[in-house]
């Protein structure tokens, strides 16, 4: 499964098929991994300055472990007007314009940078727009029937949502493209 790639859905909706499979991968997982280690990282792997340096002032020494936060990054009203917004036309600027989703300004963190940076930055962008693109092709999202929102609450330890996503999905296509 790994080694074609066909998308991310049908991938991990494989991969959920195998009950058994999932449950002896958990049990794995919760002996090598502490079960709640994501919960306590909301910083990216260390880097280690080569040489001594100055970053906004801060005057950093050869050797110096340096942790980036994501979530600073992507909150800093110096960098982003109304950070807390979602708003991705800022990342356009004219109809001609192409979104990087790595920026060595570190405004942004999306994949990591230098050499620790993610090898699968362009076959991640490109799946999950591929991903998204098709959902929003294919489906009218609406709340679920039970409410007329839909909580955008970040969760306090990451930068996912507070509580899983509940959406209703109404078919737009011909029900034969469903199949």
């Amino acid at each position: 499964m790994i080694e074609t790639v066909d998308n991310p859905s049908n991938a991990v909706e494989w991969a959920l098929a195998e009950i058994d499979i999932l449950a002896k991968a958990s049990e794995e997982l919760d002996r090598v991994v502490e079960i709640d280690i994501l919960a306590k990282a909301p910083f990216n792997v260390p880097h280690v300055s080569s040489k001594d340096t100055v970053v906004c002032g801060y005057f950093i020494p050869k050797g110096s472990q340096v942790l980036l936060s994501r979530p600073g990054l992507g909150r800093n009203p110096r960098v982003w007007d109304e950070p807390l917004r979602f708003r991705p036309e800022r990342h356009v600027h004219d109809e001609d314009s192409v979104v990087v989703l790595t920026d060595p300004e570190l405004h942004m963190l999306s994949f990591s940078t230098g050499r620790r940076g993610c090898p699968g930055v362009v076959l991640g962008s490109t799946l999950s727009t591929m991903l998204l693109a098709r959902l929003i092709q294919c489906f009218a999202w609406r709340p679920p029937l039970s409410t007329n929102t839909i909580d955008l609450a970040e969760s306090e330890n990451d930068l996912a949502l507070a509580k899983p996503l509940i959406a209703h999905a109404v078919p737009r296509l011909n029900s034969q493209i469903y199949l």
